[in-house]
């Protein structure tokens, strides 16, 4: 299996055809120091002047936003500019949660004890940030108790209301009677 290179996606140097660039970045001051004057970021420049500078400072150009009118590019070393991209990338997806299911499964029978040794586990699975789906299984003739079903779900919810909210009312989908109850969020400062 071949591995795609990340520097594909970008034209760098010699590969950039354009006549004019917008340059940006964070080292102005040392390619005014190779022009002789200041350069300003942000602005229009042609691509062969920006590259001289780039050679002259040993850095390559590198087009980063090739769909702008004009094309935008930046100068640096190219190997630090897709370690820093690989980097912040890594980071943004460090950053996203992942949600997380936890099934608790009911029988239209299920008694008192069985019912709160299982909110127990609910109440928990909410508290650690994961969302709850709660269901009554109909098995067999049992589908006649449709209504103990929704009598249990509705109990359940009625049982988990200060850690979770039901994202909506118990329904039916084929032999399953269910409800989602995702965790209400914790104000933070209240003590």
């Amino acid at each position: 299996m071949r591995r795609e290179d990340p520097g594909a996606a970008f034209r760098v140097n010699h590969q950039i055809r354009v006549p004019e660039v917008r340059l940006v970045g964070d080292n102005f001051d040392e390619i005014s120091r190779v022009h002789g004057s200041e350069v300003p970021p942000g602005e229009i420049q042609d691509t062969r002047q920006a590259r001289r500078w780039a050679e002259e400072l040993e850095l390559d150009l590198i087009e980063i936003s090739p769909k702008a009118k004009p094309p935008v590019a930046r100068i640096e070393n190219f190997k630090k500019f897709l370690y820093n991209k690989k980097k912040r990338e890594k980071e943004l997806k460090a950053k996203q949660s992942k949600t997380v299911i936890k099934e608790i499964r009911f029988g239209p029978n299920t008694d008192d004890h069985d019912f709160e040794f299982k909110t127990r586990h609910a109440k928990g699975f909410l508290e650690e940030g994961s969302k709850v789906r709660a269901y009554v299984h109909f098995r067999g003739r049992t589908i006649v108790f449709k209504d103990r079903g929704e009598l249990l779900l509705l109990r359940f919810m009625k049982e988990l209301e200060e850690l979770g909210s039901a994202e909506a009312l118990p329904k039916m989908e084929g032999r399953r009677m269910s409800v989602m109850l995702a965790p209400k969020k914790k104000q933070k400062g209240k003590s």
